[in-house]
């Protein structure tokens, strides 16, 4: 039996992290303290515990327990659970655990509903995906949502440690582990507690004894094992979008350390493309008119990533990013924008002033095109006042410059045109 099983917890009590819903007073051994036992959905990254808390509360429920993993099962499989309801055995209900939800599709979602709505199958589900976006939202409607993180460190060091005396207690040699050996293994693990287990156990039985019979094992030894640290990124899942959604923020909140930080880790992904274009949008979105030069640096930087590729395009981008993380802000062209489409939505806007038309036609003067506009560069400062919005919305400002250098300068020559025309 691998040590990931064999150090399964067997009660809440033993189960290491998840601290926001497992502990004294926390939702989940509220749960499990309660005659209830709602439907519930757990989401998270692989190694944190959701099949273990899973099995606790299958335990500890007086409901007869069926199991499947959805991607290697079918609708017959959820028949044949729903066949065993009306067995003498099962008059307390069913508790059905589906691992890897996601895969099932809307019709295999679909078939268990009605027996949750009577109560004769009470549903735990668990799922390496965001559940709003791959489970049936009349199933999610009719579950309670618990979200499994990363374990921390500290905890993982903590579950290594109960996986050292049980090594202890079956190797035939004396087995010694430092305190940096177990750091070194938590950080390789990336907060997979699985991981960390399927590292400790390859160590354990891959290091040599001395003349002792002592098996030693440090952080030299760790390092030796060539292990490669796989960090949570999948380009098609929840976490990849959090990560983009990260980096963004970090340089919007001029954060150059955490940018940087994110930027390593979409590097890690090799995703180019993303990154990219991530950097061009904060360039506008962002940075704006604070500093309009920066689009054209952030151009020339992203046309040099894409030209040299990795491992060399990881210097233009981080170039790129401490400029944007490090520049003043301004949002006012994004907000301008939306501003705009979102009148074009939900007001009445009549036909463009006919003076400002297109008047460059035979005929366009018959039909009143451009009689009376007034060429700007014909008058003082290459400015004369004169309506360009629709009548119906000829008061409305998008545009509203911000406080940094450049727009108030801007703001300033606005009002001087005002002014003096």
């Amino acid at each position: 039996m691998p040590l990931a099983d064999k150090i399964r917890p067997k009660s809440i009590d033993e189960v290491v992290g998840q601290n926001h819903i497992i502990g004294k007073n926390k939702v989940l051994n509220r749960i499990l303290e309660s005659p209830f036992l709602p439907n519930m959905i757990f989401f998270g990254p692989p190694g944190v515990g959701k099949t273990t808390v899973a099995e606790i509360i299958a335990k500890q429920s007086n409901k007869t327990f069926y199991k499947i993993n959805a991607t290697n099962s079918s609708l017959e499989d959820i028949k044949k659970v729903v066949a065993d309801l009306e067995m003498i055995n099962n008059v307390q209900g069913v508790l059905l655990y589906i691992d890897e939800i996601q895969s099932f599709n809307k019709k295999q979602q679909q078939s268990i509903l009605e027996f949750m709505e009577n109560g004769k199958i009470t549903l735990i589900a668990s799922t390496t995906e965001n559940p709003y976006h791959y489970v049936y939202k009349a199933l999610l409607s009719r579950s309670t949502v618990f979200e499994f993180k990363l374990v921390d460190k500290k905890d993982i060091i903590k579950g290594l440690k109960r996986a050292v005396e049980i090594l202890k207690k079956e190797s035939y040699v004396e087995m010694l582990f430092t305190e940096d050996a177990l750091e070194d293994i938590a950080i390789i693990s990336d907060g997979d507690m699985r991981k960390a287990l399927n590292v400790l156990e390859l160590v354990a039985y891959s290091t040599k004894p001395n003349k002792d019979n002592i098996v030693n094992i440090n952080a030299e030894i760790i390092k030796k094992s060539t292990f490669t640290k796989i960090l949570n990124f999948d380009k098609k899942g929840d976490n990849y979008y959090d990560i983009l959604s990260a980096f963004q923020k970090s340089i919007r909140g001029s954060d150059p350390q955490a940018a940087i930080h994110y930027l390593a880790r979409l590097i890690k992904g090799e995703d180019l493309i993303s990154i990219c274009r991530r950097l061009l949008v904060i360039a506008s979105e962002d940075i704006g008119l604070a500093y309009p030069n920066a689009i054209s640096v952030v151009k020339s930087c992203t046309d040099s990533a894409m030209q040299l590729g990795f491992p060399e395009a990881r210097i233009p981008l981080a170039q790129a990013t401490i400029l944007l993380a490090t520049s003043p802000k301004s949002n006012s062209a994004y907000l301008a924008i939306s501003n705009a489409l979102e009148e074009l939505d939900n007001e009445f806007v009549m036909d463009v002033p006919i003076h400002i038309k297109d008047a460059h036609y035979s005929g366009a003067k018959k039909i009143g095109r451009g009689l009376e506009y007034l060429y700007p560069h014909n008058y003082k400062n290459h400015y004369v006042k004169q309506q360009y919005l629709p009548e119906s919305i000829k008061d409305s400002i998008y545009y509203v410059p911000q406080e940094n250098k450049t727009e108030q300068n801007i703001k300033k020559y606005l009002e001087y045109l005002d002014d003096n025309s």
